[in-house]
């Protein structure tokens, strides 16, 4: 479903004067300022949900909202460094019991792609960094195959490797359709991960338990 390219309809901003109240302005400032974002945002915020509409930063929310539901328990959950993004740890049973960061980004104005997901441990372990680099590689070289991406829609550098998620196909996709898709991902990822790690140092076998993922 994250696969396909299609053009997204971009909403376009202006500035319009407003005669408001002295207090529902401080209403809306106290309130912008417990949710942390700005009057202006906020107003926008409420005034398309008055009339239905669904804002970028909504829709956003709704699809973090959902993956969030799907980790809990599951991953350890980090508090959101800005809007649009959820990172997620989830620990391996390797040397000195590092954890894999998994940090999603969203495009508040996706064109060709909804959003990037970034994986990577912070080590300087070079064996490690070693590892994890050819679980990557032998990750997206399975994609490849099956037509799920292409060398562009990743990179694998430093230990750490991106992926992007492509605005899918369907033109009625829902947030939380969205949400779910990418903790599914996630998870498997992260299952292929430790399968891969568990089988380590024979290569050969690390990469048969990574392709059991692929098969169909």
């Amino acid at each position: 479903m994250l696969l396909k390219k299609r053009g997204v309809p971009q909403m376009k901003k202006a500035v319009y004067s407003l005669v408001l109240s002295e207090d529902v302005v401080e209403a809306v400032d106290r309130m912008a300022y417990a949710q942390g974002t700005s009057r202006s945002n906020l107003i926008n915020q409420l005034l398309a949900e008055a009339v239905g509409y669904v804002t970028p930063e909504r829709r956003m929310a709704d699809i973090l909202q959902t993956l969030s539901q799907q980790m809990t328990g599951l991953f350890q959950l980090q508090e959101q460094a800005a809007e649009g993004m959820l990172t997620i740890r989830s620990p391996l049973r390797y040397r000195y019991k590092p954890t894999i960061r998994y940090r999603v980004e969203l495009y508040r104005k996706p064109e060709h792609a909804l959003g990037i997901l970034h994986a990577s441990f912070r080590t300087q372990n070079k064996a490690l960094i070693a590892d994890s680099e050819a679980f990557f590689r032998t990750w997206a070289n399975a994609e490849m195959q099956k037509g799920y991406c292409k060398d562009s829609d990743f990179s694998i550098a430093d230990g750490a490797w991106k992926r992007l998620f492509h605005i899918p196909a369907k033109p009625d996709v829902t947030a939380e359709e969205l949400g779910a898709a990418i903790g599914q991902y996630i998870k498997r990822v992260d299952a292929a991960l430790k399968a891969y790690f568990a089988a380590l140092p024979d290569r050969g076998k690390a990469e048969q338990a990574v392709a059991q993922f692929f098969t169909a």
